[in-house]
Parts: C-alpha cells; sequence; structure tokens
C-alpha cells in the first residue's frame, strides 16, 4: 500500500471518528427505551410511532389497577425544544386524556400532564430502566 491510499483510508477513518462523536449528543436526547416510575409502581416504553414518540406500559407492580400492560398512555409527542415533547397523556386511573409534554435530562425523565390550558399540572419522574 502507498503512503497516499495509507493517507486516504486514515482520512475517512477520521472523518468516520468524527461523524461518530457530533452523532453522540444527539442519541442523548433519545427518550426511546424503557422508563421506570419513581413510585417503581410502573414502566412505561417509549418508541417511534410514525413522526410522534408515543408510551406504552411494559410492566405493572400491581396488575390489578386500572391500568394495563400494554396500554398506550402517552400519544404523538412530538418536538417542541431540545430534550422537550409535547402532545397527549392518558391518566388510566380517571380514563380522561391530558395534554402532556415530556422533559428529558440525561437519564431523568419528567412527564407531566395539564387541563386548563395547563393551569393545573401533575407531574411524574422516570429513571430510565434499560
Amino acid at each position: 500500500m502507498n503512503k497516499h491510499a495509507l493517507a486516504g483510508r486514515c482520512g475517512l477513518l477520521g472523518l468516520g471518528l468524527l461523524i461518530g462523536m457530533a452523532a453522540t449528543p444527539a442519541m442523548a436526547q433519545d427518550v426511546t427505551g424503557t422508563w421506570l416510575r419513581d413510585t417503581g409502581a410502573s414502566r412505561v416504553r417509549f418508541a417511534k410511532c410514525g413522526e410522534a414518540v408515543c408510551g406504552t406500559i411494559a410492566w405493572l407492580k400491581d396488575p390489578n389497577g386500572p391500568a394495563k400492560i400494554g396500554q398506550r398512555i402517552f400519544y404523538d409527542m412530538k418536538p417542541a425544544g431540545a430534550g422537550k415533547w409535547s402532545g397527549s397523556a392518558f391518566n388510566p386511573e380517571d380514563g380522561k386524556t391530558y395534554s402532556g409534554t415530556m422533559t428529558l435530562a440525561g437519564d431523568a425523565l419528567t412527564t407531566s400532564g395539564c387541563v386548563l390550558g395547563g393551569l393545573i399540572c401533575r407531574s411524574v419522574k422516570w429513571a430510565r430502566a434499560n
């Protein structure tokens, strides 16, 4: 292998590493995966659903309550800024759907459901489980 061919390969390797490092911050803002609720009562799996993100109950500490495994509780969560999404949140306890937001900071996720145009909100904290 001549010097020019070796230099070209090293340049491509360096470019590949640079691109990989540039992609790392975007991955840090990836909410997909399984999250454990701060009370330890449930786990929700977030995944892409079309152009948005949806969350489905993956595990329940008490499977006899109103929430059911496989039930979608976060709908149509679309990007709303760095580490933020907005869409709808379903509360199995009262059977109502609320406007919802999600905020991701590292491995900590906060979800909120609001009524009355955001005047009354309830937040839940989640930790990455996978």
